[in-house]
Parts: structure tokens; C-alpha cells; sequence
């Protein structure tokens, strides 16, 4: 894994976090944020990126990128996502 993708991680577990506290975070986290942050990081990523996770990121599937760079690949569901 390189660097960007270790950040890329680690921004991807801050916004699972920040996601499931919404109901009850005082003040609200600001997900404008972390997604900000995760774009500027994905322009990062270099040319000979993994594919599906170019695939994850680009699309958004964010919980999917997480589970990828988690070596948890197997765990994503196949066949919901059209490759385009």
C-alpha cells in the first residue's frame, strides 16, 4: 500500500466514523470536509493505481474503497456495480 493510500484509509475510516455518529455527534461532524480532503488525496493517486479501486473511489463507493485497502476485497457484493 502506498502512502497516499494509507491517507486514503485513513480519511475513508474517519468518514465511516463521522458517518455512524451523525445521530448522535453535538456539534455535527462536517463531512464537506473529509470529502474534500478524499478528492484532493484521490488526484494524488498514481497512474498504476489498482483499477477496482480507482473504480470504488471515482464512483464514490467509498465503504467498498475501505473495505479494499482492508484487504477485505472479498467482502464487497458483485455484480451491483457496472464497470463503465
Amino acid at each position: 500500500m502506498t502512502g497516499i493510500e494509507r491517507e486514503i484509509l485513513g480519511s475513508l475510516e474517519e468518514l465511516d466514523r463521522a458517518v455512524k455518529s451523525l445521530r448522535t455527534a453535538n456539534p455535527k461532524p462536517d463531512l464537506q470536509v473529509l470529502f474534500g480532503r478524499l478528492e484532493r488525496l484521490i488526484d494524488q493517486l498514481a497512474p498504476g493505481t489498482d483499477p477496482n479501486l480507482l473504480h470504488y473511489l471515482h464512483k464514490k463507493s467509498y465503504e467498498k474503497a475501505r473495505l479494499f485497502l482492508q484487504g477485505r476485497d472479498q467482502e464487497n457484493a458483485r455484480g451491483g456495480c457496472r464497470h463503465d
